[in-house]
């Protein structure tokens, strides 16, 4: 059964820093591209960053310059460095696979809230 757990999420003031985490069970991880996701009220659910099974990394527009994705495949997790955040940021961040269809299931994900 696959499973992913997003953790390092948390309450920052604009322009501040965090690293998201994302360890993945129940499959074989190096086999598959990861991406990270993110909800935020009221909207619905976008593609924020990918990366290939080889490490090819991909950003969107908007936080293109901002974050970094990156995966351990000894470790089984996926990252994102988030880097000068800001209000638009915040919302429940997920991870899952990507290039892929169908998803797996989503995890209960972590919240990131930018205010001052």
């Amino acid at each position: 059964q696959v499973l992913f757990v997003e953790s390092g999420g948390g309450s920052v003031q604009p322009g501040e820093s965090l690293t998201l985490s994302c360890v993945a069970s129940g499959m074989v991880f190096s086999n598959f591209g990861m991406g990270w996701y993110r909800q935020a009220p009221g909207k619905s659910r976008e593609t924020v960053a990918t990366i290939t099974s080889i490490g090819s990394p991909s950003v969107g527009n908007s936080v293109k310059g901002r974050f970094t994705i990156s995966r351990d495949n000894a470790k089984n997790t996926v990252y994102l460095q988030m880097n000068n955040l800001s209000p638009e940021d915040t919302a429940v961040y997920y991870c899952n696979y990507a290039y892929r269809r169908p998803l797996g299931p989503w995890g209960q994900g972590t919240q990131v809230t930018v205010s001052s």
